[in-house]
């Protein structure tokens, strides 16, 4: 089975984007006549641009990473490093620029300001892609297949479904045996959170975000009487319910730099049985 090359653009200076573009131009002159660009959403062929026909992918973070290595991409480039918790903070670097430049396909979401200013950067011929960054488990498989169908991966991805369904489904078994009392928790989650708390069988009773609670949230949702809250890690705004006896739980969405989709649910699954058992 053929490893998957996973790559992290950082540390260069500041974008200048005439300079950089202007670049990029001359480098795209030297070397090979240009090849016919291959249709939109469809994979290369073997032989041109993507190794052995297989794509290559440009993601700007770890999530549209591990969601396209789980479509069956084995050539993935990450823009975003993993250390920056909020992506459209992230000033791009010459380097993306060349990373998109030799891409097929290129993997963002609507919240990222500066994908499609990589792109127009970059002279690319790429397919832009927005990604639908959800971990709830319909939506997050739906949308590996979706990929897969469009980098010609469909068989890698069905695979990867199979398995994420038997995983998800062992630790949504355990989260529901690590019940308090045996009886199905009353969670307030962060809007990117919910899906932690479908994953564990909790009852959610109001969610806030991604704004600052205000003072009537705050009425509202202590009155609801939470026994956790799941907050977002990238998005936290601290203690979210002071003096309501609360539990916070702190949900990573972002896999890590291995690009290892199903680590987020485990990871999720290991803080919220961490937290109930204390219960």
């Amino acid at each position: 089975m053929a490893r998957n090359r996973v790559r992290f653009i950082h540390g260069l200076r500041p974008l200048l984007a005439v300079g950089a573009a202007a670049s990029l131009t001359l480098l795209a002159g030297c070397g090979e006549a240009a090849k016919p660009a291959p249709a939109k959403g469809v994979a290369p062929p073997k032989g041109e641009d993507g190794k052995d026909g297989k794509p290559v992918v440009v993601a700007t973070t770890t999530w549209e990473g591990a969601l396209a290595k789980a479509a069956g991409a084995e050539d993935v480039t990450v823009i975003v490093p993993q250390s920056v918790h909020h992506a459209p903070d992230y000033d791009p670097k010459p380097s993306d620029l060349a990373a998109v430049a030799k891409a097929d396909f290129v993997l963002y979401a609507p919240f990222e300001p500066y994908a499609e200013k990589i792109k127009e950067a970059a002279g690319s011929d790429a397919e832009l892609v927005e990604v639908k960054l959800d971990n709830s488990a319909d939506k997050a498989a739906a949308e590996v297949e979706r990929l897969g169908g469009m980098f010609g991966t469909k068989d890698s991805a069905a695979r990867w479904k199979s398995s994420f369904t038997s995983e998800y489904d062992k630790l949504s078994q355990e989260l529901k045996t690590a019940w308090p009392g045996g009886k199905s928790p009353a969670v307030v989650s962060q809007v990117f959170t919910a899906w932690a708390a479908e994953m564990a069988g909790a009852r959610t009773v109001g969610t806030y975000g991604p704004e600052a609670v205000t003072p009537a949230q705050l009425a509202a949702l202590t009155k609801e009487k939470p026994a956790l809250v799941l907050d977002n890690a990238h998005m936290s705004t601290g203690t979210v319910l002071p003096d309501s006896g609360a539990k916070q739980v702190k949900i990573v969405n972002y896999p890590g730099d291995d690009l290892d989709l199903l680590s987020v649910y485990r990871n999720a699954a290991d803080e919220l049985k961490k937290t109930m058992n204390k219960g």
